[in-house]
């Protein structure tokens, strides 16, 4: 699998593709945000690890006009270490966020831990076991249907009265986890684990800024718009106006 670093310090490059590439990645580099876009555009790579303070164009744009054609996960690094900063990145995008400095091991591990949610399959697909294919398999024909909503699992789409809503990697994950158990209410903490596959180093807020951008988006074309509902003190609930599933 492919990863894009767009970083421009070429040390933290250096050790990223070590590590990196003794996981088994191609690893590919740019050190703009200019040159990263189109890299991005002409590369189509299965992750962007996005340093946040870059030169020619920030890591925030990048983010946004990388996410205004496609889904790739994207990892963001900063040497900032507010907590706005980290909202902010999550708002216009990005997966995951790292503050330097870093353990590039941790990087690794989110890495795999992204890729292992969006693609399912580990770092090595060929190495997918006979038990992993297995349990694959019913969710090919599976979606789900409630009112005008229509999620379709296996091409990872969602639509409300037939028009298409782009959704992050995490939207579409959290959309899912919460629709395939209608009114079961999920902690912070269990969505934090389920989602993103490891304790997050936060508060339960990235959970909070995914859930209000997939709102918006199921709202800016839902007649009936909450179909997330907060359990104040608790988490978060799915609550169909009419539900009906097919394939589970």
């Amino acid at each position: 699998m492919k990863i894009l670093v767009i970083e421009d310090e070429a040390n933290i490059v250096q050790v990223l593709r070590l590590y990196l590439e003794q996981a088994g990645y191609t690893v590919i580099s740019a050190e703009d945000g200019i040159a990263g876009i189109e890299l991005h555009a002409r590369e189509k790579p299965d992750l962007v690890i996005l340093d946040l303070m870059l030169p020619m164009l920030d890591g925030m744009e990048v983010c946004r006009r990388i996410r205004s054609w496609a889904n790739t996960p994207i990892l963001m690094l900063t040497a900032r270490q507010g907590e706005d900063d980290r909202i902010a990145g999550l708002e216009v995008g990005a997966d995951d966020y790292l503050v330097k400095p870093f353990s590039p091991r941790e990087v690794v591990s989110r890495v795999k831990a992204i890729l292992r949610r969006t693609t399912g399959m580990a770092s090595h697909p060929e190495q997918k076991t006979e038990r992993e294919e297995q349990v694959a398999k019913p969710e090919q024909a599976e979606e789900l249907h409630y009112g005008n909503l229509l999620i379709n699992i296996p091409a990872r789409r969602v639509t409300i009265n037939g028009q298409e809503i782009s959704l992050t990697v995490k939207e579409f994950d959290l959309l899912v986890t919460l629709a395939k158990a209608p009114d079961r209410v999920f902690t912070r903490e269990a969505l934090l684990n389920q989602i993103w596959g490891y304790s997050y180093l936060g508060d339960g807020r990235t959970v909070d800024v995914h859930i209000g951008t997939l709102r918006k988006k199921l709202e800016a074309l839902a007649h009936r718009p909450h179909f997330i509902q907060t359990v104040w003190g608790v988490g978060y609930k799915f609550v169909p106006q009419s539900a009906s599933s097919s394939g589970g």
